[in-house]
């Protein structure tokens, strides 16, 4: 019996938030810490490639947060019945860098509501639609996608996914720890247990550990094409989350570069792809 009215969910097609934001340059140093950068970026710098994605955050009162740490939904985001979101994959195009210190906006749509049926049960997936704009101009469009599904009664293995079996241009490891996973929570404002509360993550929601951000991942990869290639700059940008990473074992970061484009993934310890992306890059001018 499903437990998604989508005909009442799709009500909320069309709607519209916009966030104003100064791009303080906290969020950018706290970043560059986390990633162990030896200086961050200071007003007037160009904000590098993802790095919005500390900006434009609500700030839902502690009375409106359900116990999962998520804002409750109904306001922007319609009032989906499933517990479990994640964010499932995206979209960048970016046609100027945005500038730390100068006011920006982002406008958010939702695009489309579609209910599903896989085989961990019911999915409702949710297409936002974002604009960010800076002293008048569009700086970056982005393609968000969340996918809602049942929480489990019991906890359930996990499907083997895409192993690993592409050659790298460049790599490195990182090793997830509950610090860092807290740190990229507070930076990002989210309070979503699965990322920081073991014991929730667990007994609750049965993951077999701490989830890894999406974003997180994302930031990473890009983080080591940039470090390879930083006389050019990311012009759009595709993602794909495939398997849940959790911080059991340490993960593997891999681009391969094939002219413009650069193939990006990660790998856990089990040997299969987590998040894959694919970046097209502008050479300097």
């Amino acid at each position: 019996m499903t437990t998604v009215d989508i005909e009442y969910l799709r009500q909320w097609i069309g709607r519209e938030q916009v966030i104003e934001d100064p791009l303080g340059l906290f969020p950018a140093k706290g970043l560059a810490a986390l990633l162990d950068h030896d200086a961050a970026p200071g007003a007037g710098d160009c904000l590098p490639p993802a790095w919005h994605w500390l900006y434009f955050l609500g700030a839902a009162r502690r009375s409106a947060t359900g116990i999962d740490g998520h804002p409750q939904k109904g306001d922007f985001l319609p009032p989906i019945a499933l517990p479990r979101r994640m964010w499932a994959g995206g979209a960048l195009q970016i046609t100027q860098s945005l500038r730390l210190g100068s006011p920006s906006a982002k406008r958010s749509s939702i695009r489309s509501i579609e209910h599903k049926t896989g085989k961990s049960g019911e999915l409702v997936f949710v297409v936002l639609d974002h604009e960010i704009t800076q002293g008048g101009k569009l700086c970056i469009r982005e393609e968000q996608t969340l996918v809602y599904r049942a929480k489990p009664g019991e906890r359930v293995p996990l499907a083997p996914g895409e192993p690993d079996t592409a050659k790298v241009d460049w790599s490195s490891t990182f090793e997830p720890d509950p610090v860092t996973l807290f740190r990229f929570s507070a930076l990002t404002f989210n309070a979503h247990r699965i990322h920081y509360d073991r014991d929730y993550a667990t007994q609750q929601e049965f993951y077999p550990g701490l989830v890894v951000h999406a974003p997180l991942l994302v930031t990473l990869l890009l983080d080591l094409l940039m470090q390879q290639v930083p006389a050019e700059s990311l012009r759009e940008l595709r993602f794909r989350a495939a398997r849940p990473t959790f911080d059991l074992s340490p993960v593997k970061l891999c681009a391969r570069r094939d002219g413009a484009q650069a193939d990006l993934w990660t790998v856990d310890g089990e040997r299969f792809i987590g998040m894959s992306a694919v970046a097209t890059l502008d050479a300097a001018t």
